[in-house]
């Protein structure tokens, strides 16, 4: 068994949340939490989340350009990691590209519509799955850990 693994699909307005099965087997989407507009206090309402299944550990979704170059939101979010791992929580970063489009093919077939997932927004933490499956995979092939 494996401590819990939380991943992050972290936006400007929203932050996707999903951990890993306690075996890390697979990634099972939670939350979206919905940023308040003071970073501290996201900071630390992310670490709380974090904490409250045991995870010390954080996959963080890297948005890449398609040719995989680091684009403008990838400097933010590598802001908003620091700012958490300097609360305590080791990171991990994720490619996260494409991983929002097939979380709205995942609601899409489920006959979730993006108006119907308008205040949900489950949209991000099944993208966040996304990104901790990714993860999960390396680490069973043994390229991280």
């Amino acid at each position: 068994m494996i401590q819990q693994i939380v991943a992050f699909d972290v936006g400007d307005r929203r932050v996707g949340v999903a951990f890993s099965d306690p075996f890390g087997d697979y990634a099972i989407p939670s939350d979206t939490y919905f940023r308040t507009g003071d970073f501290q206090r996201d900071i630390a309402a992310l670490c709380e989340i974090a904490a409250s299944r045991g995870a010390v550990c954080a996959v963080v979704g890297l948005p890449l350009n398609e040719d995989g170059t680091e684009s403008v939101q990838s400097e933010k979010t590598r802001r908003f990691a620091a700012a958490l791992e300097r609360a305590g929580l080791t990171i991990v970063f994720e490619d996260e590209r494409y991983t929002t489009r097939a979380a709205r093919g995942d609601l899409l077939e489920m006959g979730v519509s993006r108006k119907k997932d308008k205040k949900k927004k489950q949209v991000d933490s099944i993208a966040a799955a996304y990104i901790l499956e990714s993860y999960l995979a390396k680490i069973k092939q043994g390229e991280q850990r």
